[in-house]
């Protein structure tokens, strides 16, 4: 019986799922990047472009029987996969992991670490030169590009535009009181339930002074802008229809087991899937253990039974900056608020930087787990 197991897409999942079966399966894993890229650390190392280097671990460093193939998937069958190039990788077991799109900077969209590295610190090179910075967007990511930019840069003026009338309306009233208090205390400014009649001219992450109104009929002036909302999942490739039907928001319809529905020996795992959750990369993580169990079973000839459930009530570990910040994890007698010095002890300190020295290796480029500050 062939063991070939193919994976589309190197991030959180994939990587996790290939390490997981590289020694017992032929695994190949496909991605057009030349490196496994940490995003969780994304706006670190735009505030800090010497720490940049540690969001970057090499995929040459992650297999040792494994092949990797440096290519991007065009179409998808249950048979295997075509390329970008041409070629056609069959597969007796398939898993999509190819996550989702974000704007930049939270997620960088070079494919290579010295094209991303580059745009890194030109990014870095406008903001330091900006002294009002602008962010649209009060979510996570625009929440936590403010806590960095601030712990590095006190004295610029930070504002967050949002429509939403309250931060992270779906966690507990202490955990959002603790955020509002942190965020006065960084002379963070918010203008919530509002939004800009029409975007500035100027790019975004480019330094150039401009003045935008509010539907509520404030001026703003900033020097510097960045989008901070729109995530996308990546499924273009299975857009002909081959493999499965997409959801209305061009997600992947999966099962409990996370197979994608229809498939026995075909999963997806990640932001691409219709779990309802947040899409976070520690549960892109969990999705690989059970697709990894799931694949292990079918290869020894048993049945695969491990099943997913999104956590009961909502998690997050949202740093603002590398001390400060607010989380919230799910626990069977209900939602636990964490205090900041947990935040930062579980990921604001490294942002998970050690978590990928042990997957990837010490001799991965940039490997070092930094610290705090």
């Amino acid at each position: 019986m062939s063991r070939r197991v193919v994976i589309v897409g190197g991030g959180y999942g994939g990587a996790t799922v290939a390490k997981a079966l590289e020694s017992e399966a032929d695994v190949v894993l496909i991605d057009p990047r030349d490196a496994f890229v940490n995003a969780v650390a994304s706006l670190r190392a735009l505030v800090q472009p010497d720490w940049a280097g540690n969001m970057f671990f090499p995929f040459e460093t992650l297999l040792s029987r494994g092949t990797m193939l440096r290519d991007r998937a065009v179409s998808v069958d249950p048979g295997g996969v075509t390329l970008a190039s041409g070629q056609r990788v069959e597969a007796d077991y398939l898993v999509l992991a190819t996550g989702s799109s974000y704007p930049y900077p939270a997620k960088p969209e070079a494919e290579s670490i010295d094209a991303a590295l580059d745009g890194l610190r030109r990014t870095h090179k406008e903001l330091a030169g900006a002294e009002r910075v602008l962010i649209l967007g009060a979510g996570p990511v625009g929440l936590e590009l403010a806590g960095e930019i601030t712990a590095v840069w006190p004295h610029k003026q930070v504002t967050i535009v949002d429509p939403a009338e309250r931060l992270l309306p779906d966690y507990q009233p202490e955990l959002r009181d603790d955020l509002y208090r942190q965020l006065e205390e960084l002379d963070i400014r918010l203008r919530l339930g509002t939004s800009l009649t029409a975007l500035p001219a100027t790019g975004v992450g480019r330094a150039e002074t401009f003045t935008v109104t509010t539907t509520g009929g404030d001026r703003i002036t900033a020097d510097i802008l960045f989008r901070a909302f729109g995530v996308r999942a990546n499924s273009a490739y299975l857009a002909d229809g081959r493999l499965t039907t997409l959801t209305a928001r061009g997600q992947v319809p999966v099962t409990e087991t996370l197979h994608v529905r229809g498939h026995d020996h075909v999963y997806a795992i990640g932001d691409l899937t219709d779990v309802a959750e947040d899409k976070r990369a520690a549960f892109a993580t969990e999705h690989a253990e059970v697709v990894a169990a799931n694949i292990r079973a079918q290869l020894n000839g048993e049945r695969p039974t491990a099943t997913y459930q999104p956590q009961a009530h909502p998690m997050i570990l949202l740093p603002l900056g590398p001390r400060g910040g607010v989380g919230q994890m799910s626990t069977p007698d209900g939602p636990v608020v964490l205090p900041a010095a947990t935040v930062a002890e579980y990921k604001g300190t490294d942002l998970l930087t050690g978590h990928f020295v042990e997957l990837f290796g010490p001799t991965a480029a940039g490997a070092t787990v930094p610290e705090a500050g």
